[in-house]
């Protein structure tokens, strides 16, 4: 084909032909899947992303340049065939593709473009590094099990946006030139030009724009928003990433839950198949953290853990000892009924360095059998105080505490203790088969704390940002004592991720004034970064709340994929870098002269 000729446009996409098209002319375009020259025949695979099609190519039909072109077609090379469908016979027919009753019996064939020898794999399991598929995403994205993700995420905010529309959401674009608010994480800063020494920051969320449309009478409010925070990364965390945003006016969690199950009891029926029973359960956060030592814990199997300090006071072993000397030390303990001889030494192990990989001394393990009890456990515990540990945990789990198994404790710092013994948890559900992976288990996490300490700067941070409503009975405590109140935040958790986290607002300027104070803002400083919200709350604003959900950890859910990059068309690496476009890149010293920047990076190597 010369670059004067048109192509032959398509009639048909390479998914769409059936039994019913038989003897039809029919052109396809796409790409070559595989190519398969049997002497006298030509067998061509033409693919799109609605599926792949069987062209043959017969020289008693088509003329012999057409024939000796088809010989030289390659996997990726681009083309167009004409030809008419032909029903195959009953015993060439093709049960594990969507067409393979019928092939195309080729007339004609134009090569559109050649490939290059592909850098990384198509097909089957694709072994290729991720670096090579990130470097090469054009490719990578042609892979029908990337192609089927892209299209689910489709589907999926086609989806989202009806149901919210149904229930008379407003869909309302918010900006992505913004102020910089504290809101947890570090902006993203974009310099003004126009404004010399002055920035913008990319929204962390449409958190503000969001309250300012229920105080200007909005009502219901939705929006797949993109959002972006400078922080760490990691498997389902992305620099910019995807919210299905919302917000209501005049509402209550009672009024708000039940429309968000709906939105998610639809998706998961749709897209994986799956009732969810609603409504869902709500477990309080100082019930999880106790239960499960983790704000979203995975529910689809049991193993709860259970703090047992009270149990050791006064205890003379030395690592039990100095956790509860501890100003917020702890001990925690797990056990696993049944055969003590269900986890290798080696496993236990691993588990032991899970343990100091969270800044612990090790983990105190051992089993108790009927002959007796081993390990540390026999060394630093009474029988007395495993008794008593035992009782406690079987009654948390449901399981005898003359059980035999393996007990596990852990010690030191609360948080240090909390987030061990969550990953061991998670760590024994996979080693011992205790998680179906079709299953799916929901919740709401509720009355999470406002404040926590921040040690280094010595002051109280909001745990979700400072515009979060304290519960009712909580709101003369904000200025006397920060440390125990608790909000009307709440998390939608799902096997141990967080799929959407909000709150109800607050709508008194007041309140908001002592929340500010309470985190260490002064009046002057509240009105330098938040002015603009004070001063609409000042003028009539409805009580009002939301939430915000990863739309991009939705469908890695529904993909059922572990890795947030496979259900996003162009991610960054955990570096938050593109190896596709080589983004972020240095510019040029007029650029940078143009607004008023001048680097202090160290120069990079040629």
């Amino acid at each position: 084909m010369t670059s004067a000729q048109a192509f032959w446009n398509r009639t048909h996409t390479c998914g769409e032909l059936r039994d019913e098209h038989n003897d039809a002319d029919v052109v396809l375009n796409g790409w070559v899947d595989r190519a398969r020259d049997l002497g006298g025949l030509v067998f061509v695979d033409v693919r799109d992303r609605y599926g792949i099609t069987q062209v043959l190519f017969d020289p008693a039909v088509v003329d012999d340049e057409t024939f000796q072109l088809a010989g030289t077609l390659r996997g990726e090379f681009v083309i167009a065939v004409r030809g008419f469908v032909r029903v195959r016979d009953g015993a060439q027919r093709n049960a594990n593709t969507a067409t393979g009753d019928v092939e195309i019996v080729a007339r004609g064939v134009q090569l559109l473009t050649r490939s290059a020898a592909l850098p990384i794999s198509l097909k089957g399991d694709n072994e290729t590094s991720e670096e090579l598929r990130l470097k090469h995403r054009y490719l990578d994205l042609r892979r029908p099990e990337l192609q089927s993700k892209m299209l689910l995420r489709h589907e999926v905010t086609l989806a989202t946006r009806n149901y919210f529309h149904e229930h008379k959401f407003i869909d309302v674009e918010t900006p992505i030139l913004t102020k910089s608010t504290p809101e947890g994480a570090r902006d993203y800063l974009v310099p003004s030009r126009v404004h010399p020494g002055d920035f913008f920051a990319l929204p962390q969320s449409p958190q503000l724009f969001k309250q300012i449309l229920m105080i200007s009478g909005y009502d219901r409010y939705m929006q797949i928003a993109r959002c972006f925070r400078d922080e760490d990364l990691r498997a389902d965390r992305q620099p910019e990433f995807t919210q299905v945003d919302i917000e209501m006016a005049f509402i209550t969690k009672d009024i708000l839950f039940p429309i968000l199950e709906g939105w998610v009891a639809r998706v998961w029926k749709d897209f994986a198949g799956v009732e969810i029973p609603l409504p869902m359960k709500r477990l309080s956060y100082a019930t999880v953290m106790e239960e499960y030592g983790v704000d979203r814990p995975d529910l689809r199997f049991g193993l709860k853990l259970a703090t047992v300090s009270d149990l050791l006071e006064g205890t003379d072993a030395g690592p039990l000892a100095s956790a509860l000397a501890l100003e917020d030390g702890t001990i925690k303990a797990l056990y696993l009924p049944g055969e003590p001889g269900q986890l290798s030494r080696k496993q236990l192990d691993g588990l032991t360095e899970t343990a100091k990989q969270f800044g612990l001394g090790g983990l105190l393990w051992g089993k108790v059998s009927n002959d007796g009890v081993s390990g540390a456990v026999k060394k630093f515990l009474t029988e007395e105080q495993r008794n008593a540990i035992l009782e406690r945990l079987g009654e948390r789990n449901g399981f005898d505490a003359s059980s035999t198994g393996i007990l596990l404790v852990s010690a030191g710092r609360t948080g240090q203790v909390n987030d061990a013994m969550s990953r061991i948890r998670v760590q024994l559900g996979n080693d011992l088969g205790l998680i179906s992976p079709s299953a799916y288990e929901f919740a709401w996490v509720v009355d999470f704390p406002a404040f926590g300490w921040n040690e280094d700067e010595e002051r109280w941070d909001p745990l979700h940002h400072p515009f979060t409503s304290p519960i009712t009975e909580h709101m003369g405590m904000v200025q006397s004592d920060p440390g125990n109140v608790l909000t009307d935040a709440y998390d939608m958790v799902c096997n141990g991720y967080e799929l959407g986290g909000g709150s109800i607002r607050i709508h008194d300027p007041d309140v908001q004034r002592a929340v500010f104070s309470a985190i260490g803002l002064t009046e002057a400083e509240a009105r330098a970064k938040f002015g603009f919200l004070l001063d609409a709350l000042s003028y009539g604003a409805p009580p009002h709340g939301g939430i915000a959900f990863g739309l991009d950890r939705v469908v890695m859910l529904l993909a059922r994929t572990e890795a947030i990059r496979e259900v996003i068309a162009f991610p960054k690496t955990q570096k938050a870098s593109c190896l596709m476009t080589e983004a972020p890149n240095a510019v040029d010293d007029a650029q940078m002269g143009e607004l008023h920047l001048v680097s202090t990076a160290p120069a990079k190597d040629a």
